[in-house]
């Protein structure tokens, strides 16, 4: 399985970090300025720290990179953190840059994409970009961990959250709610 990764710079960098170390996936990796920007602020990591975690990183300015091609197939891509700025250029059509232009080709190609927001309150027009895109196959996916399995600490609500993910991709099923009922 192909899964792009794209981060941005909304808040929510260790939801990324997690996902990148638990994603079992051949996963690509592409940041853009304001992901740089929120790895060293909410981690004090680079771009570096995450590579052992990929099997190849692109530059967010590198549109000729083999992702922004519907002729290399991918299986999803991920936005995680995914800005409400990227959403709106994404629901736009503007593939200005290579997550953004990922993200138009997996709508193209009928790849999954997973667009996971951190952000709240969602204005109208963010509210409309979800549902444009949803109607359009995107999954959107607001970054809000479960709580029905009682975390007990904020990792437990971070790998929540990055399971939830990982299953929607089909990689793993995540812990149902009252699951030992049925």
């Amino acid at each position: 399985m192909r899964i792009v990764v794209g981060i941005t710079g909304s808040s929510g960098a260790v939801y990324a970090r997690e996902f990148l170390r638990h994603c079992e996936a051949d996963t690509y990796l592409v940041v853009s300025k304001w992901g740089k920007v929120l790895l060293k602020d909410e981690l004090g990591i680079g771009v570096k720290d995450l590579l052992p975690f990929v099997k190849k990183e692109f530059s967010d300015d590198d549109l000729s990179a083999p992702i922004a091609s519907g002729s290399n197939h991918i299986d999803a891509c991920v936005i995680l953190p995914c800005s409400t700025s990227t959403l709106g250029k994404i629901a736009s059509g503007i593939g200005d840059t290579l997550i953004t232009r990922t993200a138009q080709v997996a709508l193209k190609e009928r790849s999954k994409l997973i667009l996971c927001l951190r952000e709240t309150p969602l204005s109208t027009t963010s509210l409309e970009q979800c549902a444009k895109l949803s109607r359009d196959g995107a999954v959107i996916m607001p970054i809000s961990p479960p709580l029905y399995f009682v975390p007990r600490t904020v990792d437990d609500y971070v790998q929540g959250f990055v399971d939830k993910v990982l299953g929607v991709i089909g990689m793993r099923s995540s812990k149902g709610w009252r699951e030992e009922e049925l």
